[in-house]
């Protein structure tokens, strides 16, 4: 420990002047009879001399030393009392090498977490925390921004670099140990055997008081506790005692890392608007601040890439100057900008920390040092799926086996993906819960660690790849219609993952796995999942006008899936325009009487109902239903859907008699040939129940709306389209009947539950926030009547 005894000399230099003079006079002597010995006796017999000198001389060095070294402890105090004990240490003379960096720009999005560590260094007891996350969140400038802070408020402040050497960290804290007025003499029973350093420099750290210690990137925490002990038994260099704050930053994010009394403040990517500060500060003039936000947005709100973004745009040599530029170029030369290569970054980890591409290699290299060699190319086929959460059903060790050609065994890839997610390089959100079932199992990227690790590598050829990819995908879509509604989960997961897979598939895969593709939108669309299942339907549709053509029935079925998500979305203009162009084309090359050229005739006068334009979708209906009756018979599923959909036609145009007569026989035979909880018979029931609350009859509408919203509750799930048209249906029942608080309850239940599955501009959520105030104001009119009924007292 050089350094601590270069220390202690300039501490005692005056008290020890005659013992360093004997020193010198010493080395002279010795030195005079080396030179001697030559000059007389020549070079070899010199060397032998000069040993016979150099023993006698180190001896008497040694006697001196010690006479020394007594001194200085007999000048330090005793040794079983640290020096300083409940001293106040503000103004701790801190070694040059330990001063904390500058903090270069103002720390944005950080409030929570930097009102943590005000509490912590306010307390008495200190602690120690740990600031934590993935390579580029930011740990070291939070770190550096807290540590300012304190030395703002009088602390002694200390910011000891983690090098991954034990023994330079035991240097570094035994110096400021000393800084904090450990004594030579407490020192000397550590260097002699009679207390271990760790425990006599945490003694010091126990006794000395308004201290903040900073240790930055311990990304090995297992080489920082003691030989035999995890650091989460605080018998290492890190420790949550004293009257101190312990400061430690790192990649490692396991709570059990660091043990119970640990305040781990695990570090997300910033928001939108604190993202866009950060790009502010570093280039002022280089747009406005909702333009900063966007592109902060697009770097998923990354430190590290904000920083580097801000000073590329800050650069008057950069060919993008403007946050919109940049943002606009980074969809064609991510490889060049933010995702570029630097020089020798492989070799120095202190430069690959500070760079976008490589940061995240020091985690990977750590990982595969840590004995999980499947960590690197399990992120890497992570990243070449889609930037969206990946069920974690997909990710089995026979697709990791058939992409990277080695075998892969199932607690091989468990420990793997545990790694990446410790590492912070792998999310795992919580996923919300209902009363029926869990959902599936997530996997997430952050979108800049999803981009660099899709990036090619030269030599790695990534069609193996993607043919397993391509292969698991299908066989777990086969899987999700098998499961059923219990598949509809995963089916939402897996839709962005498919969408790319069509375009990979050659000539002769091209069928089959368009088929999957359908598939799987089929099920999306029986969830009510029509934002997904848009995704699929595009897809479909544009491959399928290059492969076969635009007037090929497969094609023209396509247009009309595709126009059916719209309208699920509630885009029903676009579904009208694109429903009439299918039905155009059908009637063309098929002919009037198709049962495909009628389907898009159906559909077409859905949609206008849907826009109120009631009486053309009735004629519609009505030119369907006939044509159905004659060529499909008036039992056949489709007939029960064009007479049903005439029906509602004819209650938009106020004839509830007519709709309810339809409806009712629609009903009967639904239930005889399809079964009382089929869909389309559940549906037949509601629409009766709408005919019958417009002919007034409102008991009736509510027990058969009840009744239908307990079968959809039972076989859709709560949350679906269809069960949340039957509570809004049900309330209005019950509002007629004057019931408005159950009205308002059910409204309001169902217009959260609208908001966050449809989203709050849907026609169906405008119409439950609509429904909502009508149930309100007439709850709010009958309220003083019911206060003057109830009996006094």
């Amino acid at each position: 420990m050089a350094r601590a005894r270069a220390r202690r000399r300039a501490a005692y230099g005056t008290g020890r002047g005659w013992k360093t003079l004997a020193g010198v006079l010493l080395f002279a002597a010795l030195l005079g009879g080396i030179v001697w010995a030559v000059a007389r006796f020549g070079l070899e017999a010199s060397d032998q001399m000069a040993s016979v000198v150099g023993g006698t001389a180190g001896v008497l060095g040694l006697a001196v030393a010690v006479v020394a070294l007594r001194a200085a402890g007999a000048g330090g105090g005793a040794a079983s009392a640290p020096a300083g004990a409940g001293a106040w240490v503000p103004g701790a003379a801190v070694h040059a090498s330990l001063r904390p960096p500058t903090p270069g720009a103002p720390v944005r999005g950080r409030e929570r977490e930097l009102a943590v560590l005000d509490g912590l260094l306010r307390s008495r007891t200190g602690g120690m925390a740990v600031v934590c996350g993935a390579g580029g969140l930011g740990k070291t400038t939070l770190a550096a921004e807290a540590a300012a802070r304190a030395e703002r408020a009088g602390r002694a402040v200390f910011f000891v670099r983690w090098r991954d050497d034990p023994a330079r960290l035991a240097e570094d804290l035994t110096q400021v140990a000393q800084d904090l007025g450990l004594t030579d003499a407490r020192l000397e029973d550590a260097r002699t055997g009679r207390a271990a350093l760790v425990d006599v420099v945490w003694e010091q750290f126990a006794a000395a008081r308004g201290w903040v210690i900073v240790i930055d990137n311990v990304d090995t925490p297992a080489r920082v506790g003691s030989a035999t002990e995890p650091v989460a038994q605080y018998r290492g260099w890190l420790r949550p005692d004293g009257p101190g704050l312990l400061l430690v930053t790192s990649r490692d994010t396991a709570p059990t890392t660091w043990g119970p009394r640990a305040v781990l403040l695990n570090l997300d990517p910033l928001e939108e608007a604190a993202a866009g500060a950060v790009l502010r500060d570093a280039a002022p003039g280089a747009g406005t601040d909702e333009e900063a936000a966007a592109l902060g947005a697009r770097l998923g709100g990354l430190p590290l890439a904000l920083e580097a973004v801000g000073r590329y745009l800050a650069s008057p040599t950069s060919r993008y100057r403007r946050f919109a530029d940049y943002q606009e170029a980074l969809g064609r030369e991510f490889g060049e900008l933010l995702g570029a290569e630097q020089p020798g970054a492989a070799a120095d980890p202190a430069l690959a920390r500070s760079v976008v591409r490589h940061t995240w290699d020091v985690s990977l290299e750590q990982l595969d040092a840590d004995g999980l060699p499947l960590a690197r190319p399990l992120l890497r086929l992570l990243a070449l799926l889609e930037a969206a959460p990946i069920p974690r059903t997909l990710i089995t060790p026979g697709l990791v086996t058939d992409a990277i050609g080695e075998p892969a065994t199932a607690a091989g890839v468990e420990a793997a993906l545990a790694g990446l997610h410790r590492y912070g390089l792998l999310g795992t959100p919580q996923q919300r819960t209902d009363s029926e079932r869990e959902e599936p199992g997530q996997l997430v990227l952050h979108p800049l660690v999803h981009e660099v690790m899709a990036l090619p590598v030269n030599g790695t050829d990534l069609a193996p790849w993607h043919r397993a990819l391509d292969g698991h995908l299908a066989q777990a879509v086969q899987d999700t219609v098998a499961a059923g509604r219990a598949g509809w989960p995963t089916a939402r997961l897996l839709a962005s993952h498919m969408v790319t897979s069509l375009g990979r598939a050659s000539e002769e895969e091209f069928i089959a796995r368009r088929n999957t593709l359908d598939s799987l939108a089929d099920i999306l669309r029986a969830a009510g999942a029509h934002a997904e299942e848009l995704l699929l339907r595009r897809e479909v549709r544009e491959a399928e006008a290059i492969q076969l053509g635009p007037d090929h029935p497969d094609t023209l079925t396509s247009y009309n899936n595709l126009a059916n998500a719209l309208h699920g979305l509630g885009h029903y203009q676009q579904a009208a325009d694109l429903h009439r162009q299918t039905l155009t084309t059908s009637e063309r090359t098929l002919g009037p009487d198709h049962p495909d050229t009628l389907t898009s005739r159906n559909n077409l006068a859905d949609t206008l109902h849907d826009l109120g334009h009631h009486q053309q979708a009735a004629d519609l209906h009505r030119q369907t239903l006939t044509t159905s009756e004659r060529t499909l018979g008036p039992d056949h599923p489709d007939t029960l859907t064009s007479r049903n959909n005439l029906a509602t036609a004819l209650h938009g145009l106020g004839h509830h008699q007519q709709a309810a007569d339809l409806h009712r026989q629609t009903l009967t035979t639904s239930e005889r040939t399809l079964g009382p909880d089929h869909p389309d018979t559940l549906t037949s029931r509601n629409n009766l129940a709408n005919a019958l609350h417009g002919l007034g009859h409102h008991q009736q509408a509510a027990d058969l709306h009840r009744q239908t919203l307990t079968a959809r509750e039972r076989t859709l799930g709560p949350d679906h389209p269809h069960t949340l048209t039957s509570r809004n249906n049900l309330a209005t029942a019950l509002r007629a009947l004057g019931h408005h608080q159950q009205a308002a309850d059910l409204h309001r239940q169902t217009l959260t539950a609208r908001e966050r599955t449809l989203g709050p501009d849907h026609p169906h959520t405008l119409t439950s926030r609509n429904n909502l105030a009508i149930a309100e104001a007439a709850l709010s009119r009958h309220r003083p009547l019911w206060r003057r009924l109830l009996p006094r007292s």
